[in-house]
């Protein structure tokens, strides 16, 4: 696993999506395997299904499907690391930077960084919290979720799924764009 440190994970991106989620940075099974959320405790993926993102529950290695969906992921940070603390600060702002780049080009309607502590920052906001955000992202809305790792026990798969389901209801209401409300 030491050197999957060193590959890139590809982002699932497209022009357009309804949300981009994006996570902190890539663990190291992810970056072993290239495929987004990988390590078996993460609840990403089942998140992602009970709260009606995707019809059925879909493996990491199926991450190109999203795209189908209307949904892409990326990662706040590139580099791949066992856990998201051996990140510095300074990677986090830089990390804000690309990701503004990235969702100034690619346009979707929101963008949905998992994980209050990345988003707090990569965009130097210490007071955002869970949910729709003020800020806006080119033409994206911001909405932060509870990062779906193992790790985090303040938030159960089931209460991550409510709060996913929350933001779909808004991202796939009829007219949403940044800026409406």
């Amino acid at each position: 696993m030491e050197a999957a440190r060193d590959r890139l994970v590809p982002d699932v991106v497209a022009d357009g999506l309804h949300v981009l989620f994006c996570g902190i940075n890539p663990g190291l099974m992810t970056a072993a395997t290239g495929h987004h959320f990988a390590r078996p405790g993460n609840r990403f993926w089942p998140v992602l299904h009970l709260s009606g993102f995707t019809p059925r529950l879909l493996r990491p290695a199926e991450q190109g499907e999203l795209l189908s969906y209307g949904l892409g992921i990326t990662n706040v940070v590139a580099r791949a690391t066992a856990r998201a603390d051996e990140l510095t600060a300074e990677e986090y702002v830089a990390g804000g930077r690309l990701l503004t780049a990235k969702v100034t080009e690619l346009r979707p309607r929101w963008l949905a960084v998992v994980g209050v502590t990345a988003y707090r920052s990569a965009f130097g906001d210490r007071t955002a919290r869970v949910g729709p955000q003020e800020r806006v992202v080119g033409d994206s809305r911001v909405w932060v979720l509870p990062n779906p790792s193992g790790l985090n026990a303040h938030w159960t798969a089931a209460t991550m799924a409510e709060e996913f389901a929350r933001l779909r209801q808004t991202a796939f209401a009829p007219g949403d764009r940044a800026g409406q409300s």
